[in-house]
Parts: structure tokens; C-alpha cells; sequence
């Protein structure tokens, strides 16, 4: 496309699920009702955490700081939408874009690496019981959260600056709810190349480095309960992890989700639904998922809740 196409971009225009003004106080009030739940319900289990020294342990940590890039991630994309809404309108700036994008990156790659993080704390607390407070220790904890910070930063930091070097033509519209990297990169009139190789190396890393570690810990974990000779203490090793393996399920379930979707249908209605499976539903559910069967966190839940 010849440069005189081409115009000083200010913003995107952000085309959400329906332009139907019929449907927009019901989308409203969804995904305001899912935010307060989600911020709400998270933002318990963190307090839980902390004012319960019985949970002040690896396992508790991870989750603690899980629950924290939950809230996160989620206001990332969803209080931008709600506003929108309210003011009726589809607009964002290109600024606003670029920084939502960035942190969309640093917390969808956070939630990536801490699951990770907490398949091996499960892989040592199973496949290594006796050893476990000295391989876990707190320094190595605050080290593997650490680095999942440092990775994800940089992740996001490189996107973000070969985004900043595309130019962009008049027609700004994104199918979507959000400032989604990949749909960003595709308005641009210039060539996106580099842009698109480094989304696939990127994609890589971050699915198949984790998702290796996951699968890896889980194989040995199964082989330790295997091996474990009684039924309840089949049982009581698999219910430690359980919660872990729904929320691993539905991360990685939903996510998959969105990429056929995309493939199938790109720019569409379709995809910016099923992105909200892992950007909002998954990020809600985890509180429920963490605590309901899990004592420990129920009682200091009540506690917490109900002091006496």
C-alpha cells in the first residue's frame, strides 16, 4: 500500500461482541457481574492466604500469587469494555492499545508460567514428600516467580516494540473486546512478518515449554500414586492436586479453544466469545476451584469471614 494511504494513527476501534444497542446492557451487566465475582472472589483467597499461617507454604504462595495475576489479567481487558459500553462507544486510543496489549501479554504469560510453577511444586510434594521443605525452600519459591515475572516482561516489552514499528492504514477495526496482539499486528499495511514469526516462537514457548514441565510432573505423579499401595492414600495424594488439574484443564482447554476458533473463523464474533472463556470465566471460577474442596482454605476462608 503507497504511503499516502497511510495516516498518523490515534486510535482502534474495538467492534466488542454485537453493535446491536438492544444487547449491550445485558453484555453490561454480564461481564460486570463476572468481574466483581472474579476481582472479589481472588482478591479472598489472597487474604485467606496471608492471614492463615497454617497456609504459609509453597503451595499457598503460588496460589496467592496465581490469584493475583488473575485480577490482573482480567482488569486488563474487561473495565475498558465496560466503559465503552456505558459511554457507548468503540473507541480506544492507539496508546491505550498498545499498553493493554503489553500488560494482556505479562499477565497471560504469568498465568502460564505459575501453572506450571505449581505442576512441579505438586510433582516434589508427591514424587519426593521427605525432601520437599528443603527442594521448596522459600528462596527457590520466590526465584521461580521471579523468573516467570522476568520471562513474561520481556515477552511482552519485544511484542510491544515491533507492534510500535508497523504502520497502520485508515480501516482500524478489531473483532474483538480487547487490543489482541495478533489481531493488532493484522490491521497494519506494512509487512509483518518478523511480527508474526516471533507470535509463533512466542506461541511455543509458552504452551510447549509449560505444557511440557506439566505433563512431565503429572506422568511421574501418576506413577508415585500408582505405586502407593492403599486406596485412601491413592486417594488423599490425587486430591491434592485435583483442584490443580481442573484449573490446568480449563486454562489450557479454553485456550486451545480460542486458537481453532481464530483458525477457523479470524476476525469474528466468534472468537472474541470464546476468548472470554480464558480472560474472564477461568480467572472467576479459579477461587471456586481452589477452595471448595480444599479444607485448609475453607476454614481460613471462615475465619477470615466470619472472625470470632
Amino acid at each position: 500500500m503507497k504511503l499516502s494511504n497511510q495516516t498518523q494513527l490515534s486510535e482502534f476501534l474495538l467492534l466488542g461482541f454485537s453493535e446491536d444497542p438492544a444487547l449491550q446492557p445485558i453484555i453490561f451487566r454480564l461481564f460486570l457481574s463476572m468481574y466483581v465475582i472474579c476481582v472479589i472472589g481472588n482478591l479472598l483467597i489472597i487474604l485467606a492466604i496471608l492471614s492463615d499461617p497454617h497456609l504459609h507454604t509453597p503451595m499457598y504462595y503460588f496460589l496467592a500469587n496465581l490469584s493475583m495475576v488473575d485480577v490482573c489479567f482480567t482488569s486488563t481487558t474487561v473495565p475498558k469494555m465496560l466503559v465503552n459500553i456505558q459511554k457507548q462507544s468503540q473507541i480506544i486510543s492507539y496508546a491505550g492499545c498498545i499498553t493493554q496489549m503489553f500488560f494482556f501479554i505479562i499477565f497471560g504469560a504469568l498465568d502460564d508460567f505459575l501453572l506450571a510453577v505449581m505442576a512441579y511444586d505438586r510433582f516434589v510434594a508427591i514424587c519426593h514428600p521427605l525432601h520437599y521443605m528443603v527442594i521448596m525452600n522459600p528462596r527457590l519459591c520466590v526465584q521461580l516467580v521471579l523468573l516467570s515475572w522476568t520471562i513474561s516482561v520481556l515477552l511482552a516489552i519485544l511484542h510491544s516494540l515491533l507492534v510500535l514499528r508497523l504502520s497502520f492504514c485508515t480501516h482500524l477495526e478489531i473483532h474483538h473486546f480487547f487490543c489482541e496482539l495478533n489481531l493488532v499486528v493484522h490491521t497494519a499495511c506494512s509487512d509483518t512478518f518478523l511480527n508474526d514469526l516471533m507470535m509463533y516462537l512466542a506461541a511455543v514457548l509458552l504452551l510447549g515449554g509449560p505444557l511440557t514441565g506439566i505433563l512431565y510432573s503429572y506422568s511421574q505423579i501418576a506413577s508415585s500414586i500408582r505405586a502407593i499401595s492403599s486406596a485412601q492414600g491413592k486417594y488423599k495424594a490425587f486430591s491434592t492436586c485435583a483442584s490443580h488439574l481442573s484449573a490446568i484443564s480449563l486454562f489450557y482447554g479454553t485456550s486451545i479453544g480460542v486458537y481453532l476458533s481464530a483458525s477457523a473463523a479470524p476476525s469474528s464474533a466468534s472468537t472474541a466469545a470464546a476468548s472470554v472463556m480464558y480472560t474472564v470465566v477461568t480467572p472467576m471460577l479459579n477461587p471456586f476451584i481452589y477452595s471448595l474442596r480444599n479444607t485448609d482454605m475453607k476454614r481460613a476462608l471462615k475465619r477470615l469471614l466470619f472472625p470470632k
